[in-house]
């Protein structure tokens, strides 16, 4: 049976891995990792894997099983992925709604969908039969994108949950890429979250993000989580309640004392959400 995941988790990085397991830091409540890094794979990422799994809950978050493209899926890898998650006991999988690639060309990077209604179908349907390979719940990761997919930036909230809809699944609501997507595209970030069903919402991220000499900003993970993004989950935990977050850093990592620094005020909008929740 899976553990309870609640309050704010890490990403267990390669980078902090080491100092993360030998410290095994209080506020650390939950860990996050990338089935990619584990499936069909031995080594210190595995050894990593099981002194992890000693002291929190894991839950797990996919890279490559974009659920936008339209290419078939790999049957062996979902089965093995079905495995994996079931070792690990954890209580949902999450994949971005994206796309990964087309004409059998991975390009490493997370593309932007279209928001339209063939494309929610075919994502709603990709979703679907992703889940039913796992045997177990399935979230959708909202993504940061670059070139405007549509004249009004809140399209996307309304094409997100029609794929929630369609396909009857949670959401993995990522606060900093709505953020980065609301400063590129100009529109309110709080209406967003305002058009998200908040039974949709299993999990949260948050990060940092690089911001250009020319304003653009540039979902990095490789920053502190600015203040406008602390605002906005603490926004969006009013609105949802307190479901887990993740804070994620994948890129210039720091030492793990300024992470856990930004966990301790992540846990204090965590905290603030639990009491508004619970006199409400």
């Amino acid at each position: 049976m899976s553990r309870e995941v609640t309050g704010i988790g890490l990403g267990l990085r390669y980078d902090l891995a080491t100092e993360l397991l030998t410290r095994r830091p209080a506020t650390v409540s939950w860990l996050e990792v990338h089935p990619e890094n584990y499936v069909n794979r031995g080594g210190r990422y595995q050894e990593m894997l099981e002194l992890g799994r000693r002291d929190w809950p894991v839950v797990t978050h996919g890279l490559t099983t974009c659920l936008g493209s339209v290419e078939p899926f790999d049957v062996g890898y979902l089965a093995n992925l079905r495995a994996f998650l079931s070792d690990l006991e954890v209580p949902w999988h999450s994949e971005h709604l994206c796309l990964g690639g087309v004409d059998d060309r991975f390009f490493h990077d997370l593309l932007p969908l279209p928001f339209t209604e063939e494309a929610a179908r075919i994502a709603s349907q990709r979703l679907t039969e992703v889940r039913d390979a796992i045997d177990m719940p399935l979230a959708v990761e909202n993504a940061s994108y670059y070139a405007a997919q549509c004249d009004d930036g809140l399209a996307e909230a309304d094409f997100v949950v029609e794929v929630l809809e369609r396909a009857d699944a949670k959401l993995l609501l990522d606060v900093n890429n709505i953020y980065v997507n609301s400063r590129n595209f100009d529109f309110d970030p709080k209406a967003y979250i305002d058009k998200i069903p908040p039974e949709r919402v299993v999990q949260i991220h948050v990060a940092g993000h690089f911001v250009r000499d020319d304003g653009l900003r540039i979902d990095t993970h490789g920053e502190p989580v600015p203040d406008h993004v602390y605002q906005l989950l603490d926004y969006t935990l009013g609105k949802i309640g307190p479901v887990p977050v993740l804070l994620e850093r994948d890129n210039n990592v720091p030492p793990l004392d300024e992470l856990l620094a930004e966990i301790d005020e992540l846990w204090t909008i965590y905290r603030n959400a639990t009491e508004v929740d619970r006199a409400g």
